[in-house]
């Protein structure tokens, strides 16, 4: 149940010709965390002064909500979804014909061979005199080893190792254990199970003796380790086991969690584990022949390592091309009819008053326009796209019917519908938003109108108060001119008796005297004489 809060003010008085009324004025607050502060207290400047402040709250809020909301409202055209619709299909153009299917081998023959030249130069900075790839790696792997080489084999040895020793990814976790190996003398993985396990270094050449070396041997000497391990070993240069990748790193380090103990297939090894290593090492991805047996080149080539990860890196970038190109195109497009819009509105004719332009409405960033703009444009271009990798599929390549969805899904470009996905759920996501903010608006207008009944009554109560003030005075008055007016009359009466008894008065004497006035005349004479 809503606690409801009663305001009352104090009785007061109406008073008519011919009755009077005693009447009292109280209405309801709902809200009261917001209102409470206003309850039970008497009208004045003090009270009167808090809603207004209240009030210019709320105005402020309303305008923020207002401001919002705009941003989150879609105000497109049929010029602005032309454009996009445009700016799609030329984007999904381009890449049916200048980007074309994703091409794994493509990739990673290119991060080979951007890797090899990484390890050379490492090499020859170290002091390597030679430009063979093999003996690089063997300077940078005797000057720069790592302690948990020597105990390798608890980790699966050459083929495993550099996935299973935490010390051997590239990432910051690697780095972490690396200097967690410098301080405890110990090394962090798992085990062919895939369970974590911690092992005793057993050759702690490269642990540093004091700190500062700890840290030398844990940041500088791991650093260039991982550079000799990304070419592969040095017996197998180029072609070798190398490093995982930053995405596969991190899914070996998640798998080693407790929470992966319980799935486990019959022989007690870790069924997201054995994922992982399968990826690794290319058998996972690889081509089966009649018999069912793995092609040995195709598992060279599927091997997911570092070099793999940046191959599959190049691909993604060469397909997001168009799709940077379609996004370059809606946003330029925004950006010039807002400008041109801004200086037609505020008449602008010099170049100094280009200060004048609200920034806000006309950068294509973060509001609901240009997003809806770019999702019809990336879906343009993504339904282009999938004709183009079907049509392709089905006719172009003449691929049996059991190929069709693996050719089908070489050309399709992810990027772009990863893009068209992040658009349809940034759309949806300002659209609750907005929904949430106009309800919150009208919140805050049904708090302004009761704040504004406060006001009014309060407004109310102290007209009412200096009206029955008034009353009193206008009483009061009436009352002391009653007295008046019997004090008044009372001395009036007695004036009237009083001179009534001076004429009868004066007649007696007049009779008594008729010579008065001559014997007063004589002596007046006399004694001016």
């Amino acid at each position: 149940m809503e606690e409801v809060n009663i305001i009352n003010f104090p009785d007061m008085k109406l008073v008519d010709n011919d009755f009077e009324v005693d009447f009292g004025v109280e209405f309801c607050l709902k809200d009261t965390k917001n209102y409470k502060k206003y309850i039970g207290i008497s009208q004045n400047s003090e009270q009167l002064g808090e809603v207004n402040v209240a009030l210019d709250l709320n105005d402020k809020h309303f305008s923020e909500l207002n401001s919002e909301i705009n941003r989150l409202t879609n105000s497109s055209d049929g010029i602005d979804y032309v454009v996009a619709v445009c700016s799609g299909v030329l984007a999904g153009i381009i890449d049916s014909f200048c980007i074309g299917e994703f091409d794994f081998k493509k990739g990673k023959d290119l991060s080979v061979e951007k890797v090899n030249n990484l390890v050379k130069k490492a090499a020859k900075m170290n002091g390597y005199t030679g430009d063979n790839l093999e003996g690089a790696i063997r300077h940078l792997e005797k000057g720069f080893g790592a302690p948990s080489d020597s105990v390798k084999d608890k980790f699966g040895a050459g083929l495993q190792h550099h996935l299973r020793d935490f010390a051997h990814h590239p990432t910051l976790v690697g780095l972490f254990f690396s200097m967690f190996t410098q301080f405890s003398g110990k090394s962090y993985g798992t085990d062919t199970n895939g369970l974590f396990i911690i092992v005793d270094v057993e050759i702690k050449v490269f642990i540093g003796k004091d700190v500062p070396q700890k840290f030398l041997f844990g940041t500088v000497f791991w650093f260039l380790h991982m550079i000799s391990d990304m070419a592969g070993s040095s017996s197998n240069p180029g072609a070798g086991t190398g490093l995982p990748g930053p995405i596969l790193s991190l899914l070996k380090e998640i798998s080693a969690l407790p929470f992966f103990d319980n799935l486990k297939n019959d022989d007690g090894v870790k069924n997201f584990s054995l994922w992982i290593s399968k990826l690794f090492n290319g058998t996972l991805l690889s081509e089966h022949d009649e018999t069912g047996k793995i092609v040995k080149e195709s598992a060279q080539l599927m091997k997911f390592d570092l070099r793999a990860e940046l191959g599959v890196a190049y691909e993604l970038g060469r397909m997001s091309r168009p799709v940077i190109l379609n996004e370059c195109i809606v946003r330029s497009f925004y950006f010039i009819r807002k400008l041109s819009g801004e200086i037609k509105d505020k008449k602008i004719i010099r170049f100094k008053e280009l200060r004048n332009i609200d920034l806000h409405k006309i950068m294509p960033i973060k509001n609901r326009t240009i997003v809806r703009m770019l999702t019809i444009a990336t879906g343009t271009f993504t339904l282009v796209d999938i004709a183009d990798s079907a049509f392709r599929s089905a006719f172009i390549g003449k691929v049996d019917t059991a190929d069709f969805p693996k050719e089908f899904l070489l050309h399709v470009n992810f990027v772009g519908l990863g893009r068209f996905t992040i658009g349809i759920g940034t759309d949806a996501t300002m659209d609750v938003k907005r929904e949430k903010l106009r309800y919150e608006r009208f919140a805050i207008f049904s708090e302004q109108l009761h704040l504004m009944n406060v006001k009014v009554y309060y407004l109310q109560a102290d007209s009412w108060i200096l009206a029955e003030e008034t009353k009193k005075t206008i009483d009061e008055a009436y009352k002391l001119m009653q007295m008046s007016s019997g004090i008044f009359l009372e001395s009036w009466k007695e004036k009237r008796e009083l001179l009534g008894e001076i004429g009868e008065l004066s007649e007696e004497i007049k009779q008594l005297n008729e010579n008065l006035i001559e014997d007063i005349s004589d002596v007046l004479t006399w004694g001016v004489i």
